[in-house]
């Protein structure tokens, strides 16, 4: 432990302590690196839980307490060119780039892949020492950890006189939303900073009740609870197969069921579910499916892929029901979205409405391969239970009680098919923060023609079509992740300049 001399308004003339100092190094090896990250994070959370434990145990703070995130550096001097088919790996130009980093334990292998790029692509060495952004005590607790309770008893400190706490001001999506401006700094590499990642991975423990490095790579959304049903059943089916890839299947409260088990061997039942609870269906490199109840609405759609959007996912997809806008369609059909009509609005302050949000080849081409594979159909005959076209999202699930007459025109002008609440906006968060993206809904009602959605109108349907709906989904993810990442990542979703990292 080290300290230095300075002063903070409410423990005037007290010293700071820090870790002892470990000096910038430079690597060409990318696992060496990320070793090295792992060692500075390691050392930084360490020194500050052992010195929450001992002032929570009663003893005298001896001065503010700090420690800090690791710092990447990449440097270019030249006009290097990458290879233009890629998407991600490599810097723009000449120039300092730098990015705070959390977690590298989590996010080891993804760190690995992205310095290797980096590495492979510009052939010039990466630096990693410690950064000047401290880590808040709060995210020095990885599973969460009630802090304020220990400085209750003594009045005379509060928790912000002795240790950093999460500060908003450095948490914000300029980056991911390309308003980030630098100034005379250097350019960042990764799309989000270290303190917006803890806050995230934190959010994500709250609102689904399962840990972070549970989550898988590929993940579904879903409105319904019949899904989750379903997934669950599916997913231990799964994990009682050998052969299945699958190793574990983990539920809300870290209930981790794992190969060759009948019941979990680990973790706590909840006593309720949480806000937006997740399952996840795990493989050993974290290729496996996750899939979150994200219930009703923009807000909870919005909410949730903003935090999920810092795992790095290699795709989501949208996976629920809609009102069938033409007299054509059928309850039970197939919607495939090729454009948005965003009346959402949650998303408009970071992301405007003018912007296109294009449908990704490679995403449509997997979902249309798995309805055909799992219905049967395909050709010409694949219209009769699929249809592809436009979905409107909006914020009022009671629009049908307005005069909707205007919403109408504005819906038939727009060639929409299908209408919902969420899935305009899961794909244009995945846009934001370039994760691929995809929706299939299945037609549930048709309010513009008499068939609402009511308890006696929908049971049926419901039961005979969630299970196809949900396998279409799966098949669909094992599609992708057979894919290169290079060829899944598409340049559809970068902008003139972007960080290196994916």
């Amino acid at each position: 432990m080290s300290t230095i001399s300075g002063s903070d308004v409410q423990m005037e003339n007290r010293s700071i302590l820090i870790p002892d100092p470990k000096p910038f190094r430079k690597f060409e090896d990318a696992k060496a690196a990320v070793s090295y990250l792992v060692e500075l994070f390691d050392t930084s959370t360490a020194f500050l839980r052992a010195e929450f434990e001992r002032i929570a145990k009663g003893s005298t703070p001896e001065g503010r307490v700090r420690a800090f995130y690791p710092e990447l550096r990449f440097e270019l001097a030249s006009h290097s060119r990458a290879d233009g088919r890629l998407s991600y790996g490599f810097v723009a130009g000449p120039g300092k780039y730098t990015s705070t980093i959390t977690r590298p334990d989590l996010f080891r292998s993804y760190l690995e892949d992205q310095i290797e790029l980096l590495l492979r692509n510009h052939n010039a060495p990466v630096e990693i020492g410690y950064s000047d952004t401290p880590i808040p005590l709060h995210f020095a607790f990885y599973d969460g950890a009630h802090v304020e309770g220990a400085f209750a008893a003594n009045p005379e400190f509060t928790l912000r006189d002795i240790f950093d706490v999460p500060d908003l001001a450095v948490m914000d999506d300029a980056i991911a939303n390309g308003t980030f401006d630098p100034g005379e700094g250097p350019q960042p590499l990764a799309p989000f900073t270290a303190p917006r990642v803890d806050y995230s991975l934190h959010r994500l423990q709250h609102y689904t009740a399962t840990a972070p490095k549970y989550f898988q790579n590929f993940v579904l959304f879903t409105n319904y609870q019949f899904y989750i049903d379903g997934f669950a059943q599916m997913a231990r089916e799964l994990v009682k197969d050998p052969n299945s890839g699958y190793k574990a299947f983990v539920e809300p409260g870290n209930l981790v069921t794992r190969s060759g088990e009948s019941e979990p061997s680990s973790g706590e039942p909840l006593g309720r579910l949480p806000q937006m609870p997740a399952y996840h269906l795990v493989r050993e490199d974290n290729s496996g499916i996750t899939m979150v109840n994200i219930g009703v609405g923009p807000s909870n759609a919005k909410t949730i892929t903003d935090h999920i959007a810092v795992l790095r996912p290699h795709a989501w997809l949208m996976l629920g029901h809609c009102a069938g806008l033409r007299n054509s369609q059928q309850l039970g059909d197939y919607v495939l979205a090729h454009g948005y009509v965003r009346e959402d609005k949650v998303l408009d302050a970071d992301l405007p409405t003018w912007v296109p949000i294009p449908p990704l080849a490679e995403v449509q081409v997997a979902l249309e391969e798995a309805v055909e594979k799992v219905t049967g159909y395909e050709g010409f005959e694949l219209k009769s239970v699929m249809r592809t076209g436009t979905v409107a999202s909006i914020d009022n699930r009671n629009w049908e009680l307005r005069d909707h007459r205007e919403p109408v025109q504005r819906f038939s002008q727009s060639r929409a098919i299908a209408l919902d609440m969420e899935s305009a906006t899961i794909a244009a968060n995945g846009f934001r923060f370039r994760v691929p993206y995809g929706t299939l809904l299945c037609v549930s009602d048709k309010p513009l023609h008499g068939e609402l959605k009511l308890p006696g109108m929908a049971t049926d349907f419901y039961r005979r079509q969630v299970s196809q709906h949900l396998e279409i989904g799966i098949k669909t993810m094992e599609i992708l992740r057979e894919m290169p990442l290079e060829r899944l990542h598409s340049r559809k979703l970068r902008s003139f300049a972007e960080t290196a990292f994916q």
